[in-house]
């Protein structure tokens, strides 16, 4: 048996959870790549680690009023050849991804870009080492925008500004794939990247109404008191950076990266979510 969460802790999905439990059945949803970043930093003194978090505004039709760390869905251009790249090559992802080479490129560039459209942080530069680039110019803000806005692309961006994607500042931290129940559902990889000096995380994105950099264990001491709402996958995560001794340390690559899809259960204290592995065939895209 998986770790359970209790249907009343798990925002947004009881009504769907509780009906597929009862025996109702509707078309499972496809679901659709995403990435998310785990963006950490050393808090002051010995605090340990800290992580840029943001909370979805209260009108989202997905996970609203849920702390999230940032990340979204692929955009099918963060697969474009030729997109500019240093660091671990999209067939070396593929390989620890356990994915196609293609797919590999999109899950990390999304992650790239993701956190750049959400937080302001671009981790690229104008070469395979050494600083990154200054995002803090006029010109900014619209490139920012322009993404959002799907009006250019990531590669489009890189090119312009002759900067490369830094594929060895974020590292495979988990994979999740949404339940079976719910109509919109996330393959998920879960990355972390230390927050680069000389830049800002703003969480200027319209998804949010708050964004700042939580202490782990404060937030875990929240999510339990009931006053902050996360998903299991947030609080897994969550969990295991407030474990962490410092940023350096979270921003490790996760050496067993099983798929996991949380289930609907029954048991003696009702209802909840359980957590558990699946087998998937990459070569088929299915999952067991």
């Amino acid at each position: 048996m998986g770790r359970r969460f209790p249907l009343t802790t798990t925002p947004g999905i009881s009504d769907a959870a509780t009906r597929w439990l009862a025996g109702e059945r509707w078309d499972e949803a496809a679901p659709r790549r995403a990435s998310t970043v785990m963006l950490v930093r050393d808090g002051e003194g010995d605090g340990g680690p800290e992580v840029f978090m943001l909370r979805r505004v209260s009108g989202m039709d997905f996970a609203p009023s849920v702390v999230v760390f940032p990340g979204g869905g692929v955009d099918e251009r963060d697969g474009e050849l030729g997109l500019p790249w240093a660091g671990p090559s999209p067939a070396e992802w593929a390989e620890r991804l356990g994915c196609s080479t293609a797919e590999a490129q999109m899950f990390v560039a999304a992650a790239i870009r993701e956190v750049f459209e959400e937080c302001g942080v671009l981790l690229a530069g104008p070469s395979a080492s050494g600083p990154l680039a200054s995002v803090d110019g006029p010109e900014w803000p619209e490139i920012r925008r322009s993404l959002i806005e799907r009006r250019v692309s990531l590669a489009d961006v890189l090119h312009d500004k002759g900067l490369v994607l830094r594929s060895d500042l974020v590292v495979a931290k988990a994979h999740w794939l949404t339940p079976v129940f719910e109509p919109r559902r996330y393959d998920t990889w879960f990355f972390a990247a230390l927050m680069p000096p000389h830049q800002l995380a703003d969480g200027e994105t319209t998804e949010a109404d708050h964004a700042d950099w939580f202490v782990p264990s404060e937030l875990l001491r929240a999510y339990a008191a009931g006053s902050a709402l996360m998903l299991p996958p947030t609080v897994v995560c969550v969990e295991q950076i407030a474990d962490a001794r410092c940023a350096a340390d979270v921003v490790v690559h996760s050496e067993a990266l099983p798929l996991v899809m949380p289930q609907v259960v029954s048991g003696p204290e009702g209802a909840a979510i359980e957590v558990v592995e699946v087998r998937r065939d990459v070569s088929a895209g299915e999952v067991r």
